[in-house]
């Protein structure tokens, strides 16, 4: 019973190199360290021009580390930069406790927070290609039964594993990986054949994006003060006033240095991302260093593909700088930039419009007349597309002056119901009159 209710007791460790401001990447650390659930009892922060190639933070700072942990009863040292399996195992045997690297502390918060099949799969995955560098510690950490952070493991077989079995549990999940990644893009596909544009809600962790998910579509995604709270990716539908349906998707939130091994094991997660019509990039306004968050985000998304799609940046958290709800316009006068907060629900209403608009200039504007039997394709003409304007004709038909984009005309011109007696005509000047 002990072993369930155990906190690891963890000193945190931070190597300084050069002159720069590292207050912000200690304050993520702890709070990474805390999201894993353990207790932080000390910070040591040393200075080197370049790592020591043994220990990473050199003999003098070793010697202090160990007397700090026997001091303090650590059980655990949490190193902020990624170490070399060398440097891990020399640092466990002369401080005489367990050392875990930034990526490896990561990968076992994404551990407790996998809920899907697909997202235990991929973090199962990027466990596994990391564990399969750090051979060289001969292994010794997995004959400890006792639980705790960075030992929740793969699964239950890895106590037993070696190197062979790690290769082929590997291949079996890319396997598995790739089957549900087939299915997501079969999914996908379907999708696409009844065109609703989808918006991914992207930013860094704990900006506030399930919030904000929450609060557009009524949904209950569970929100927490912790980094990496939602990791699996919810998709739900949402009406957008003045244009029509989408589909809005919130995933996992990223971080400074987020490894690469997880961004390659979610690349079939963040394909939702990348396949997106319109990024929402949420940024917490009250965090002072938000402009490095905004640029680790954008590296991210360059690295997955998603550099290019249109995005409205969206500043949430005013009610604690209390602040107004606004929005900027681009070069081409299209608003882009939204302050709201999610919280409150005050400036929603702004983005609902912003989101309305940015969409909208992707679409045309047709006439459509529509014979009287023709009900049914009237009918999914309002679901699929923004009527601007109806009239009925003298033979009791209809006359709909309709917003949408290509891909919705080439999928309405492709129903049964449309036929020779259906008639459409472009209005090249609707839309900016619609738009003014």
């Amino acid at each position: 019973m002990d072993d369930l209710t155990h906190k690891d007791r963890a000193i945190l460790v931070h190597q300084r190199q050069g002159r720069g401001d590292d207050l912000e990447s200690i304050a993520e650390l702890r709070l990474l360290v805390e999201s894993a659930g353990a207790e932080i009892c000390e910070l040591m922060i040393g200075q080197r021009r370049s790592p020591d190639p043994a220990t990473y933070i050199g003999k003098g700072k070793v010697q202090e580390l160990g007397e700090l942990a026997s001091r303090c009863g650590a059980d655990l040292i949490v190193v902020n930069h990624d170490i070399s399996p060398v440097q891990e195992r020399n640092l466990e045997r002369a401080v005489d406790c367990r050392v875990l690297d930034r990526t490896s502390l990561i990968l076992d918060i994404f551990a407790q927070r996998a809920a899907s099949h697909e997202g235990k799969l991929q973090v199962e995955l990027a466990q596994l290609r990391h564990l399969s560098t750090r051979l060289v510690r001969g292994w010794t950490h997995l004959e400890r039964q006792k639980g705790g952070i960075g030992l929740r493991g793969p699964g239950e077989t890895q106590l037993e594993t070696d190197r062979r079995l790690i290769g082929q549990r590997i291949k079996t999940l890319k396997r598995r990986l790739e089957r549900v990644s087939s299915q997501r893009g079969l999914r996908r596909k379907s999708r696409h054949k009844v065109p609703i544009p989808t918006i991914s809600l992207v930013g860094y962790t704990n900006a506030g994006k399930s919030s904000l998910f929450n609060r557009l579509t009524g949904s209950d995604v569970f929100i927490a003060d912790q980094l990496f709270a939602t990791l699996d990716p919810t998709m739900r539908r949402l009406e957008v006033l003045g244009f029509g349906p989408v589909v809005l998707s919130d995933t996992v939130g990223f971080i400074r240095d987020l490894p690469h091994s997880l961004i390659k094991a979610f690349h079939s997660t963040l394909e939702e991302v990348a396949n997106a019509d319109l990024l929402l990039h949420v940024v917490d306004i009250s965090n002072s260093d938000r402009r490095e968050c905004m640029h680790q985000v954008d590296r991210v998304l360059a690295d997955i593909g998603a550099g290019e799609i249109p995005m409205i940046t969206v500043y949430n958290k005013i009610d604690v700088i209390d602040t107004t709800p606004r929005y900027e316009c681009n070069a081409q006068g299209l608003p882009d930039k939204v302050w709201l907060s999610a919280q409150t629900g005050v400036g929603v209403d702004l983005l609902n419009h912003t989101i309305s608009l940015q969409l909208r200039r992707y679409r045309r504007s047709y006439r459509i007349r529509l014979p009287a039997r023709q009900g049914r394709l009237r009918a999914q003409l309002f679901q699929r597309a923004n009527v601007l304007d109806e009239a009925v004709d003298s033979q009791g038909g209809w006359i709909l002056d309709v917003e949408m984009s290509e891909a919705t005309l080439n999928w309405m011109c492709q129903q049964q119901e449309f036929d020779d007696s259906c008639v459409v005509e472009t209005l090249p000047d609707l839309h900016e009159a619609a738009g003014a």
